[in-house]
């Protein structure tokens, strides 16, 4: 048994879980004579599933996925593209999160079109970028707003701000994705087998247990909310074997403190009042009908989109495999390019940029030497 590279506050029980989890996992094995196959849809999941060692430990036990949990990950390259190309224009300034600022375009990053003199500026939140309009009136900021359902209230916050203020040269491109869509398209697309799922404790904060409903009556589907630490990945493993075990398609909420039934209502209630469902592209999947949301009609004047004429082409193809990888289909050590041509030093794909792309956790934590 590998150690916990990184326990919570008990260790022991971290061990104990551990050991609890393998139990389970080999009585599925012996009833059903293959591991089981559980998926995280949460890139803060697979981070700490490699940082803390509980993926290698338990990879001969359970077969944990790496799902499109990344934001970053799976924005398609048009929309990189387009974001690059947005920055290229005259007079702007162009607000984004750390992790948008390296991935690589068909031509360049926005980190190489930064050096080379375009006004690009890594911010904390969105409401820093409102703040940076109103210093800067005399230019037109943009913030480019990607994210699942934990990122997206807290960009509906910054449409409110700039709506309520009447700031006029702001406006947010919007490529965001939602939670439900593409867990359906994975499960009725089937290309890979998935048992049950660890749900995200971040986005289950907004949306609650109640919105995963979905998974238990139309695909008899377990699923368990988890937080982060060790101990409450370990527990929330061994809660979804015993459902897996006892062939009960149940949700349960392994993250209480903070996740209710219901979800944060004044956040839904805001992302209603500013968004409206839109069909996005994913990488290496395509459009999906309503996975994502965009400004609602009467808000057309803070959507960057339909500010700004952004037309690109189609992006060059690689070698690079991230639609794959976020998807389960393959791990990053079957990318030919992994650890190889492609490094956090020299990224080729998102998946090894952003601090919650499966490949950047496999190259930091899981990678042999």
């Amino acid at each position: 048994m590998l150690e916990i590279l990184n326990e919570s506050s008990n260790p022991e029980l971290s061990r104990k879980l551990l050991a609890k989890v393998m139990n389970l996992a080999n009585l599925y094995k012996d009833k059903y004579g293959r591991l089981p196959a559980i998926m995280e849809v949460c890139g803060s999941h697979t981070m700490a599933l490699a940082r803390t060692g509980i993926k290698k430990s338990l990879k001969d036990h359970v077969k944990l996925i790496s799902g499109p949990g990344c934001p970053v990950c799976v924005t398609d390259q048009k929309s990189i593209d387009a974001m690059i190309q947005l920055a290229e224009g005259e007079n702007r300034i162009i607000c984004t999160f750390g992790d948008m600022i390296r991935v690589p375009g068909t031509k360049r990053s926005l980190m190489e079109a930064k050096t080379e003199g375009r006004e690009i500026r890594v911010v904390y939140s969105p409401v820093d970028a409102v703040e940076i309009a109103k210093k800067h009136p005399d230019k037109e900021v943009v913030f480019l707003g990607i994210g699942f359902e934990t990122t997206i209230p807290v960009l509906a916050v910054a449409l409110k701000m700039a709506d309520d203020e009447g700031i006029t040269n702001f406006s947010m491109w919007l490529t965001t994705k939602l939670v439900e869509p593409i867990i359906r398209h994975l499960l009725e697309s089937e290309v890979v087998k998935i048992d049950g799922f660890l749900l995200p404790g971040h986005v289950s904060i907004v949306l609650g247990k109640n919105s995963y409903q979905y998974l238990v009556d139309e695909y008899q589907i377990p699923g368990v909310i988890s937080g982060f630490e060790s101990v409450e990945i370990l527990s929330s493993i061994y809660k979804l074997l015993q459902l897996l075990l006892q062939e009960k398609a149940e949700i349960i909420n392994d993250h209480r403190s903070i996740v209710t039934d219901t979800g944060n209502q004044v956040a839904q209630k805001l992302m209603e009042t500013y968004l409206t469902l839109s069909d996005e592209a994913w990488r290496g999947i395509g459009i999906i009908k309503n996975s994502g949301l965009d400004l609602r009609e009467e808000y057309a004047h803070l959507n960057a989109k339909k500010r700004f004429n952004i037309i690109v082409g189609e992006p060059r193809k690689t070698a690079c495999r991230c639609g794959e990888i976020i998807r389960g289909i393959i791990t990053p050590e079957e990318c030919p390019l992994f650890n190889k041509a492609c490094t956090p030093l020299h990224p080729i794909g998102p998946c090894m940029v952003s601090s919650e792309g499966t490949c950047a956790a496999h190259y930091q934590y899981m990678r042999e030497e």
